[in-house]
């Protein structure tokens, strides 16, 4: 079935309508390049066709990107020599993209071509953004929905059709940087002003074919290849032009540490392609756009980010036969940070809420919460009154727990006391229909033990939420021990309908997340205690790609939340609680009142404002620097073991079911080195052979923490990966 059609009018204007069978969105597939060369080439050949417009047969949208299997068949094409396919098929996109540019002209004079237009009826990104790029004319639809950009960074790559060239040479370094580097999408008038799109039109296909049959050979000439082009804000070697590549380049390694190599790779296309021309510069990108396709990073990146996180989102872990689970009315349990945040989430996805508090005071302050986030979105122009009112509209505080009446899900976010928790279970579920599922907010009480005071435990589980609710792309969802199949879908089916990525785990103390984040503080407070600066460990984060170092992170969280842990583990575990120095420190913190950012005094020290001005140099009297302190390295690999046995741990007790949760589910709940995949990405990266030696190591030098688990020395012994091993696609083929 064609994905490319053309069509040719009386007028003369050929339409290329660019509509890939069962997709509700666009991707450029293999056949669809075959296809739209043999319409470009159809079109030019035409003396009866005086244009072309290049559309879309979808609805509101013009295309999503790239198929991912574009890039495995590049490689497998080309056998032992992966690079040269890719590189190669590289090559072929940038020539029939050029093909569209220079539009039949005669390459000397730039003269005799067709116009070109592209006319968007809505989202654009990745290659559905670069192939308007190299069109003439780009006119986009008034759609408030639609988004424009490269978003490509995002998963670890780089806009390598084209994109990145094109938009330096368009609007110049300075310009392009942030728009290539942060990969943002932005709304159509932002994108009009960023270079993305030329015209906005309520008909853009009716404006891109006025504009094709009275634009003049002038205005196809691209800049850059026009006589006497000049870079906007000058080359590298212009005196204006070598600060803004100077700039450029502070600013990725400012915002990257150096982690991210699709970011380095971008930057050096850039630079290296402004030096010469632009067909030059074509091949310059398609061999730095191999390069980060070839390194390892990469492929893990596009595979945690983009097809193991849509896979969770479209219920790739769903249990079958059982029918839609979304919610119609939500009661939330306390009316704290946390309820009023999935008290707004939920409002936004359109669920009627009921928010429950001790008090009408205590419950009205959590949908203020809702008003004050709409009101900042007012002032932004992102909401109108209208919406405001109907968002409110649909949150009911209240200290009655007879409105909970006609719920079909409640998400109890009380106060961390499993007493509490079993009060409150009890009486709402005297109250609710008895096919309402209940689910608890808890961050570190095992799910199976607050389920023993519900009288339908099948229909309990674990719904954990990240704070900030409203910024946090993850929710975690824990399975009991008599959680049922219907809680289990219903809890996913919130999670799609609130528009945030699911993993499901089973029940153990700190599940998942928790359970890995913990290790990370513990060590950098262990390494405190042993003298290593702070400086140096939450730096040696931060070049990993960790958004903040643990030492930060503690006093982020509050220091007094650690001490309340780790008490409560020791007490659950007692004599198996194994002793930790890191504790010590946290619990002498605490004593001194320097509770963390919240207090105004911690690892940090603050002034009036909250603003910190310094690590706190009382740590160093307690705790002294040591005269040679590790190497970088050293640090970093605690801090990343740390973290990945847990992983490991997770997987060999059947905490984590798919290894897909456990990289995604890192990476988006506490940010985990987001350019390694995650942490059973990582371990494949490093080979488990070098993974298990380097634990030995560790647990020689630091302690029994580092003990390799089983399941990684079979691993290690048989040269396995986790992706090999556990490969969820292979499983649910056999």
């Amino acid at each position: 079935m064609s994905e490319f059609t053309l069509s040719k009018d009386a007028d003369g204007v050929a339409t290329i309508t660019w509509d890939v069978p069962g997709k509700t969105m666009n991707v450029m597939s293999f056949d669809g390049l075959t296809q739209l060369e043999a319409c470009i080439d159809d079109a030019l050949a035409d003396d009866a066709v005086k244009g072309v417009v290049i559309t879309s047969g979808k609805e509101g949208t013009f295309a999503g990107g790239m198929d991912l299997n574009l890039l495995a068949v590049m490689k497998e094409e080309a056998g032992d020599d992966p690079a040269r396919g890719v590189f190669e098929g590289t090559m072929k996109m940038h020539a029939l993209l050029r093909k569209i540019e220079l539009a039949g002209m005669d390459l000397k004079t730039k003269k005799g071509g067709k116009p070109i237009a592209a006319a968007l009826p809505g989202t654009a990104a990745g290659i559905g953004m670069e192939l308007p790029l190299a069109t003439h004319r780009i006119f986009a639809a008034e759609n408030p929905k639609a988004k424009y950009g490269l978003p490509e960074i995002m998963v670890g790559i780089f806009p390598g059709a084209g994109g990145t060239t094109r938009m330096v040479r368009k609007v110049g370094a300075i310009s392009a940087a942030p728009l290539l580097l942060e990969g943002k999408m932005l709304d159509v008038k932002k994108a009009k002003g960023a270079g993305y799109v030329d015209e906005i039109a309520a008909d853009p296909v009716a404006a891109a074919k006025d504009w094709v049959l009275n634009a003049s050979g002038a205005d196809l000439v691209k800049p850059w290849d026009a006589k006497g082009y000049k870079m906007p804000g000058g080359a590298p070697y212009h005196p204006a032009g070598f600060m803004n590549f100077v700039g450029a380049s502070a600013m990725v390694h400012g915002k990257t540490q150096g982690a991210f190599p699709a970011a380095k790779a971008l930057l050096s296309a850039v630079y290296e392609g402004a030096l010469v021309d632009f067909d030059t510069a074509l091949k310059i990108e398609a061999r730095w756009f191999t390069s980060v396709l070839m390194n390892p990073s990469s492929g893990a990146m596009i595979r945690s980010l983009f097809i193991n996180k849509e896979a969770l989102e479209k219920g790739a872990v769903r249990p079958k036969d059982i029918p839609d689970q979304r919610v119609k009315k939500l009661g939330v349990l306390g009316a704290g940070m946390m309820g009023a945040g999935i008290a707004l989430v939920s409002a936004q996805a359109g669920i009627e809420v009921v928010l429950v508090d001790r008090d009408q005071e205590a419950a009205d302050k959590g949908k203020a919460y809702t008003e004050s986030y709409l009101d900042k979105g007012m002032k932004r122009g992102k909401v109108t009154a209208e919406k405001k009112e109907a968002m409110l509209s649909r949150i009911t505080a209240t200290p009655d727990l007879d409105a909970l009446k006609g719920c079909d899900l409640i998400i109890e976010a009380v106060f961390e006391d499993p007493a509490v928790k079993a009060d409150m279970t009890k009486k709402v579920e005297a109250i609710i229909p008895d096919d309402c599922i209940f689910a608890s907010n808890t961050s570190t009480l095992p799910i199976s033990d607050l389920a023993k005071a519900s009288v339908r435990p099948e229909q309990f589980i674990g719904i954990h939420f990240f704070s900030p609710v409203e910024k946090m792309l993850l929710v975690e969802i824990i399975k009991g021990k008599e959680t049922g199949d219907r809680a289990v879908a219903k809890a996913l089916d919130y999670v799609r309908q609130i528009k945030k990525t699911p993993i499901v785990v089973n029940d153990a103390r700190f599940f998942y997340a928790n359970r890995c984040i913990i290790p990370y503080v513990n060590e950098g407070a262990r390494m405190i205690t042993e003298g290593v600066s702070p400086v140096l460990i939450d730096n040696a984060a931060r070049q990993l790609g960790f958004p903040v170092g643990p030492i930060q992170l503690t006093d982020e969280t509050s220091i007094d939340l650690g001490a309340k842990i780790a008490r409560a583990t020791k007490a659950a575990m007692g004599n198996a609680y194994p002793d930790s120095p890191a504790d010590d420190m946290i619990f002498w913190m605490e004593d001194l009142g320097r509770l963390g950012r919240k207090s105004n005094a911690g690892f940090f020290d603050y002034d009036e404002k909250g603003k910190r001005t310094g690590y706190w140099k009382g740590m160093q009297d307690k705790y002294p620097l040591l005269e040679d302190q590790p190497d970088l390295i050293e640090v970093q690999e605690r801090l990343m073991f740390a973290q990945v046995l847990e992983a490991v741990r997770a997987l060999e007790e059947g905490v984590l079911e798919d290894i897909r949760e456990g990289d995604v589910g890192a990476v988006l709940a506490w940010g985990f080195a987001p350019w390694s995949g995650g942490p059973l990405s990582w371990l494949d990266i490093i080979g488990t052979p070098y993974a298990a030696e380097r634990c030995d190591q560790l647990t020689a030098a630091y302690g029994e923490r580092f003990a390799c688990p089983d399941l990684l020395r079979e691993m290690a012994a048989k040269g396995q990966t986790f992706y090999g091993r556990f490969n969820p696609d292979a499983a649910s083929a056999a």
